[in-house]
């Protein structure tokens, strides 16, 4: 599959100069230092324009009780996919950055959550991946939330797809 994948950047749009894992490990000691108590969630969301599949994949920090903020990556492809397979991939594309990012966030002490935007209800077609993406995510280890309560994917990556 022949992706065009963009740098990461924050919301405001700034690029990330450093290796994300670089730029994530300097984020969470400033905010560990400012004393923030810090929970990570990593989502993906695509949406199908035309002949292509637009993806976002979202790194969002809360702070315990004072807001949070978010790092955004975008790639497309112009691949086919029905929507199972298109669901596996914005899962694997969310285990990718969780894995590369795990070491340096347990070495923070910060928990981290996978969300994924895959519908729990079975009268939903994106219902159709839930069992694979289940396993996938509980064999890496990682824990995770679904929809309703996956909003890193279906919120916060959902309005860089749209």
């Amino acid at each position: 599959m022949r992706q065009v994948k963009q740098q990461w950047r924050k919301l405001q749009g700034d690029s990330v100069r450093l290796d994300i894992s670089e730029e994530i490990d300097q984020v969470l000691a400033r905010e560990n230092a400012s004393g923030h108590e810090l929970k990570v969630c990593i989502g993906t969301d695509s949406q199908v324009k035309g002949s292509t599949i637009e993806f976002a994949t979202v790194i969002v920090f809360l702070r315990k009780g004072k807001g949070g903020f978010m790092y955004i990556q975008q790639s497309e492809t112009r691949q086919k996919m029905q929507i199972r397979e298109r669901m596996l991939v914005e899962v694997a594309k969310t285990i990718e950055v969780a894995y590369n990012l795990c070491d340096t966030i347990s070495r923070h002490n910060v928990a981290l959550e996978l969300h994924v935007d895959i519908n729990t209800n079975p009268g939903f077609k994106s219902n159709d991946a839930l069992k694979e993406a289940m396993g996938y995510i509980m064999g890496m280890g990682f824990a995770f939330k679904m929809k309703p309560d996956a909003f890193a994917s279906s919120s916060c990556a959902n309005k860089i797809v749209q």
